[in-house]
């Protein structure tokens, strides 16, 4: 493993695909239903990225892209395509129910929020430090534009994921059960946590790695 990591906060052009890969071997499971088959979800995913609303880890000089950190911020977040762009792709009978479930998923930051879209790291370059890294820049970029916290919801089927996060300094606030979405998106609850954020935060503890999920 290349143990140069840079962190940058745009996702790079020519990188697309390779963050569409990360993003769904992250979200697969919940993603599946609402933009699969696999194949088709990753390419809807890669055609529709917003690339500056990212902290992304890379490596091999800045062309490969090993993680990420997706954020919600001013009407925008890292994914994106709208009702057009569902249909356009899924059809109108198999595009509807699909904007439905989307819906569902929509997570609209409150007044002084930054709202975490996502985080993954790579399989082969976890327990690196990387997750920790990501998160640090996140709260940076909530800090520099006037944010008091940071907000992120987390599934059930992912305690190790609600660990690490604890670690990084958020805390549970609300719990929503979903038991209507365990068949479904293989999660029966999620948990939303915050973090706050000083006015300049400081890089926060290293050497965890926020391995997938939200």
């Amino acid at each position: 493993m290349d143990s140069a990591i840079t962190i940058r906060r745009v996702v790079p052009r020519q990188t697309e695909e390779q963050v569409a890969a990360l993003y769904w071997e992250a979200f697969g499971r919940k993603l599946g239903p609402v933009l699969g088959p696999p194949e088709q979800g990753r390419a809807f995913i890669a055609r529709h990225l917003h690339h500056d609303r990212a902290a992304v880890a890379l490596t091999h000089g800045g062309s490969r892209v090993v993680g990420l950190a997706g954020y919600r911020l001013s009407g925008r977040g890292l994914t994106g395509g709208g009702i057009r762009d569902v249909l356009s792709a899924y059809g109108l009978w198999r595009g509807i129910p699909r904007l439905a479930m989307l819906a569902l998923l929509d997570r609209t930051p409150g007044p002084g929020e930054l709202v975490m879209d996502g985080i993954a790291v790579d399989p082969a370059h976890r327990s690196a430090g990387i997750g920790g890294l990501l998160l640090a820049e996140i709260a940076t970029i909530a800090a520099e534009q006037g944010c008091r916290r940071v907000r992120l919801d987390v599934i059930d089927a992912n305690p190790r994921a609600r660990a690490l996060y604890e670690r990084h300094g958020f805390t549970a606030v609300r719990t929503e059960r979903t038991p209507y979405l365990r068949g479904l998106m293989g999660f029966g609850a999620v948990t939303t946590m915050h973090r706050a954020v000083p006015a300049h935060p400081s890089d926060g503890p290293s050497g965890d790695t926020l391995e997938q999920q939200r």
